[in-house]
């Protein structure tokens, strides 16, 4: 939800607690092998695509691009370790300066030598305010980038940016190629070249995207020769598409997982996550800018009815970006179903009852569009659901329907159904969230949420180098969102996979909201053996 290519949709410090959890779960089937029943061979079913593959503009900011290394990587447990740097940072004292040592001997999938110059291209490219990279303010701490030789880059930064070794997962383009076009629409950002295990081979838009082993890839060529992924927004179709055999895996919501339980020949895969499901509360609005509105709707939600009934217990009540088992959450912060307690917030606000149960305050009834994605059960579920438990309190919310074209230019006045969420750092979720220069500006700040006291302590924990600082701060802006929901957060979300059970190697990781490409049992495919 924080930038374009999320449609569809990780600190140094605290975040390396969490465990990756990714809960593998075998189910006893009826046999059944999927796509090609090749074992060199995988197709997947994703829900979303990306609009651009170009690093340069967003893709795989965080991570597992296949196209793309980035100077570092993320293990199964979300630890950081070399990719395209041959160890992890040299860190100055005063936490300003941060030197990356190449690893030697690595080309493009085009045989051109990767170098120096390709990184400082890369982060300069992306910082250059005519780059439409909506994902530039996460680079604010980097003051200068620079090549010393052919196989070190120094990067200095404005402020002790804590998690800034977390930033440097990005994806490295080819200056020789993305250098010599139009960053914004060249042929590069459908047709990249890359230092990854995978080659891109062909992309139809809206259906699949295509990959071939790169073989000369630093890492190894893959054993998975051919990696297909194909678009299906409709979870039912991909589920019927999954037990058909076309694809090998696939995401799924849990009710529809939970139909291959009895399939012997597929895996079932629950991937622990930050990705949230929220309703947007436009400050623009009459009814959803009202502080007594927006604070009756975030106790009148039954947050564990949800988890119980639309995810089957793969998930958990959520009370803000913040996950309740994650360290920087803050205790205290939960809140309790209270149909009693909101109704006496709209009363004592002026919001008072009419003949048909719905409120109204100075002639404004109490009512307001929520939209959600067509095809996506989930976001459809939750919205059903938050409707019902809002108009219990005398609030009327309107669900509606439609593609992202259609929702994102009533964005400023109507609530979404949206998500979000990154398990790298709080910075990198809540900065885009709820900081209020970002208010509408795309996907970021979709509320337009204006709250100077969180604005001062996502700046603190931006800027300090200091864990207890840090959790200071998120402390605060958790606190806040108690008193001024900007947003009604619903529930954190598992993600679940159904796989052939034909390859070695398949896991999860801590999962952030983006996921298809970068995530899911495949985040490692390159790995994957085929079993004896």
């Amino acid at each position: 939800m924080t930038a374009r290519t999320v449609r569809g949709a990780a600190a140094v410090t605290l975040a390396t607690a969490l465990t990756a959890a990714a809960a593998a779960c075998s189910a006893p089937s009826q046999g059944g092998t999927g796509g090609t029943g090749a074992a060199d061979s995988a197709v997947v079913g994703i829900a979303s695509e990306p609009e651009t593959l170009s690093p340069l503009l967003g893709y795989g900011k965080d991570g597992n691009s296949k196209i793309f290394d980035g100077l570092l990587t993320h293990d199964a447990d979300m630890k950081l370790k070399p990719a395209l740097a041959a160890a992890l940072p040299e860190v100055s004292a005063d936490g300003l300066t941060y030197t990356y040592r190449l690893r030697k001997g690595v080309k493009f999938s085009d045989g051109a030598p990767f170098g120096a110059k390709d990184v400082v291209f890369t982060y300069r490219t992306i910082l250059d305010p005519g780059t439409n990279n909506p994902s530039r303010t996460e680079l604010d701490a980097i003051g200068g980038v620079e090549a010393q030789g052919e196989d070190t880059v120094v990067f200095r930064l404005k402020y002790p940016y804590a998690p800034f070794a977390e930033r440097t997962v990005l994806p490295i383009a080819p200056e020789h190629l993305a250098g010599r076009q139009d960053v914004n629409t060249g042929a590069f950002t459908t047709a990249p070249v890359g230092t990854g295990p995978y080659v891109l081979t062909a992309w139809s838009k809206g259906e699949k995207l295509s990959f071939k082993a790169n073989p000369g890839y630093w890492g190894g060529e893959p054993a998975v020769k051919k990696f297909t992924m194909v678009v299906i927004k409709d979870d039912d179709v991909r589920a019927t598409r999954l037990r058909s055999g076309e694809l090998d895996a696939a995401i799924l919501p849990p009710n529809l997982a939970k139909g291959f339980a009895g399939d012997k020949g597929r895996r079932t895969f629950a991937a622990k996550t930050f990705d949230y499901r929220t309703v947007t509360l436009p400050t623009h609005h009459p009814v959803t800018g009202d502080t007594a509105v927006r604070q009756a709707l975030d106790v009148a939600v039954d947050r564990g009815a949800m988890v119980k009934g639309l995810l089957d217990g793969a998930g958990k009540p959520a009370y803000g970006p913040v996950p309740t088992d994650s360290p920087w959450f803050t205790a205290g912060t939960e809140r309790t179903h209270d149909l009693g307690k909101a109704r006496k917030i709209l009363d004592d606000a002026g919001w008072k009852p009419g003949e048909d149960g719905i409120r109204t305050k100075d002639g404004v009834r109490a009512s307001f569009p929520l939209w959600y994605t067509s095809g996506d059960k989930i976001r459809q579920d939750h919205a059903l659901a938050f409707a019902s438990d809002a108009r219990k309190a005398g609030i009327e919310v309107k669900t509606e329907a439609g593609t992202w074209e259609v929702i994102e230019p009533r964005m400023k006045t109507d609530a979404v159904l949206a998500g979000g969420g990154s398990p790298a750092d709080p910075d990198f979720d809540q900065y885009l969230l709820l900081t209020s220069s970002l208010g509408g500006d795309g996907f970021n700040n979709m509320a337009w949420y204006d709250n100077p006291a969180v604005d001062r302590a996502l700046e603190d924990g931006r800027r300090s180098g200091d864990p207890a600082s840090r959790k200071a701060a998120y402390d605060t802006v958790q606190r806040e969102l108690v008193k001024n929901p900007g947003y009604v957060f619903l529930t954190h979300i598992d993600h679940l996979y159904v796989v052939n059970d034909k390859w070695t190697g398949t896991s999860t990781q801590v999962e952030p909201h983006d996921h298809g490409l970068g995530s899911g049992p495949w985040w490692n495919v390159e790995t994957w053996k085929p079993k004896k």
